[in-house]
């Protein structure tokens, strides 16, 4: 499992013109789901995103994580971080989960994180999204587990 985490002011994604999801200071995760995923590897991927000290304290150091500063989450399924890009000219899927696998780990993760008290919005698995962010910083890490 793949979360590119990017650390935002503000973020938002729009299917058809309309907002479907839309935070103020957090996270923005672009999720990727590989077929050897499972829910433990979703919860693990959870409590790295949550936890993981991106955000400046007092003295600027990024000493803070997202439950810290009590952000919000904007979770993106993103099947491209998926792809093996290490050859050729043209990414290959061949390690991405089915769309099926996918969408129920995406909802998982999803659910797992309104269960931990976090503020969420989320796009639309399989849609056509346009997503719009200030990224602060800009910070921006990829995460596996």
């Amino acid at each position: 499992m793949q979360g590119l985490i990017q650390r935002v002011k503000y973020a938002k994604v729009e299917i058809n013109n309309q907002v479907v999801g839309e935070i103020g200071n957090g996270i923005l995760l672009l999720l990727g789901v590989e077929k050897h995923d499972d829910k433990q590897t979703s919860d693990k991927l959870l409590h790295k995103v949550s936890n993981y000290r991106i955000f400046t304290d007092e003295n600027d150091k990024m000493n803070l994580s997202l439950k810290d500063i009590k952000g919000e989450l904007l979770v993106v399924s993103q099947f491209t971080l998926a792809a093996d890009t290490k050859k050729g000219m043209r990414p290959s899927f061949s390690s991405a989960a089915t769309p099926s696998q996918a969408n129920e780990l995406y909802e998982y993760f999803v659910a797992q994180a309104k269960e931990l008290g976090l503020t969420i919005a989320k796009g639309e698995f399989g849609a056509d999204m346009q997503v719009s962010l200030c990224n602060d910083g800009p910070v921006t890490f990829n995460l596996s587990v």
